[in-house]
């Protein structure tokens, strides 16, 4: 746990850094001064809005324990196990089955699931994958989440700003261009990078997370084995259109390759359920 959460902190850190560091590169210390008032208003805006923004995009109904009274008390008994506030409920008529957390705080917090993940898992595996996604409520995963995802893009604004524009050093002189380019070409890929290791990474502290609150590791296991399994061969439109909203879900939502686990928004599906059948041998 103290791992992913130093691993985190140190990337976090990184990606702030970098956002320093760019701006000083293409305006000097008003350069940079800039870039991090640029980036800190992107995140207050994303931090009061995005969980609205993610649920409008993915036409999420919320329900009740009238309209879902199963999976409702479902969500009830874990946030009482998990010691949350009770999340506001949703459901999202999509055939992938997945799921996600939003909201800026335990607080504020909102889960959504599928109803393809309610008709393909079982009641034990929904409890397990709801888990999960608390996990990521009571980790403020959203938060950190949030944030990583307004840098990378606020660094990539930056970037392309000094594509075409070029930048100044502290003394006004014009940077190089041969500088400005690469700087244009290689932060938004390092920046991207980083915030893909971050999602990797609070990924397996919710499995880990998850799997306490349900006090059943197997459960979430079975769960991503089949979610695994049938979430590539089925679309979902959403997620095609908003691909920054991939790192939300339990499972990446998105069919496409890529050079795999450098540029995945979520760990190797085998490796995550490797851990998670370690710790339930470890609690028989």
């Amino acid at each position: 746990m103290f791992g992913n959460w130093l691993k985190t902190s140190i990337l976090m850190a990184a990606i702030v850094a970098l956002f320093g560091v760019i701006g000083s590169s293409l305006g000097g210390a008003d350069g940079m001064v800039m870039a991090l008032v640029f980036g800190g208003a992107m995140n207050f805006l994303a931090y009061w809005f995005s969980d609205k923004m993610v649920l409008r995009m993915y036409n999420a109904r919320e329900v009740d324990e009238v309209s879902a009274p199963q999976f409702h008390a479902t969500i009830r008994e874990l946030a009482q196990r998990a010691g949350l506030p009770m999340p506001r409920v949703y459901l999202i008529d999509e055939a992938q089955p997945n799921a996600f957390a939003t909201g800026r705080n335990p607080d504020n917090a909102a889960v959504a699931a599928t109803t393809g993940i309610l008709g393909l898992l079982t009641a034990r595996e929904i409890r397990g994958v709801m888990a999960h996604e608390l996990a990521h409520v009571r980790h403020r995963d959203i938060l950190i989440s949030t944030i990583s995802a307004t840098m990378a893009g606020a660094i990539s604004a930056v970037a392309r700003f000094a594509m075409f524009f070029g930048g100044r050093d502290s003394e006004g002189r014009p940077v190089n261009p041969i500088a400005s380019l690469a700087i244009a070409l290689l932060a938004p890929l390092a920046a991207a990078l980083i915030q893909m290791a971050i999602s990797r990474a609070r990924e397996f502290e919710a499995d880990r997370g998850g799997a306490e609150i349900s006090g059943d590791p197997e459960a979430l296991a079975s769960a991503l084995t089949k979610i695994g399994h049938y979430a590539r061969g089925i679309p979902m439109a959403a997620a095609e259109e908003h691909p920054a909203t991939a790192q939300m879900m339990i499972v990446n939502p998105l069919r496409g390759g890529g050079i795999a686990n450098l540029f995945s928004t979520h760990p190797p599906m085998e490796e995550r359920v490797a851990r998670l059948r370690a710790l339930a041998a470890g609690r028989r």
